[in-house]
């Protein structure tokens, strides 16, 4: 189940990343121009996210690896972004930190706690959904920035969602390291 079509669509959002990243290197691009394809390419990638799903469902096509992959990919697109953002001075390095390593301690504490047979007290929650629903809507007003019909600031916007990503980014984190607790207790006696 490597290559069936809902992996490659989780597949499709890793080799993303560097399409992504090289829009802002291309020659003879301008800076408007680098907003609105990276913009569109997050968006597009950011669907295959919800699309996959679906369709490992519809097709019966779910498998073990996709379930790891999924997450994976997610993680790797959003972080990429907000590294990008970082270095384009759009989004704050205490944001990027907060986001990135909440990501690494997560994931190390899910493996953890798959290792002592306990996965289920981290499995994802809604705080978890909503803090990925709010970055992947940050991330394409932070890449856009500029003004959609005249009227939205997606810089303002963009900056406004992503401190609240990172608001339920440590709120995530904390939950889930709270229904962690009572099992690492209990496996250090």
């Amino acid at each position: 189940m490597f290559f069936n079509l809902p992996t490659l669509f989780t597949w499709a959002r890793i080799v993303a990343i560097p399409l992504i990243v090289a829009v802002f290197y291309w020659p003879g691009l301008s800076e408007p121009m680098q907003n609105l394809i990276a913009t569109v390419l997050f968006v597009a990638f950011a669907l295959t996210d919800w699309a996959d799903g679906y369709l490992a469902r519809k097709l019966n096509q779910t498998s073990s690896f996709g379930a790891f992959l999924d997450p994976v990919a997610d993680k790797f697109l959003v972080c990429a972004c907000v590294l990008v953002l970082v270095h384009l001075d759009r989004a704050d390095v205490f944001v990027a930190l907060i986001i990135i390593g909440r990501e690494i301690a997560i994931s190390a504490l899910r493996e953890w706690m798959a290792t002592i047979g306990a996965n289920k007290s981290v499995a994802v929650h809604m705080v978890g959904k909503l803090k990925t629903t709010v970055q992947m809507v940050a991330i394409p007003f932070l890449l856009y920035d500029g003004r959609v019909l005249g009227l939205i600031d997606t810089r303002f916007w963009g900056t406004l969602l992503i401190w609240a990503a990172a608001v339920l980014t440590v709120w995530s984190m904390v939950y889930y390291l709270q229904k962690a607790l009572p099992e690492i207790r209990a496996k250090a006696r």
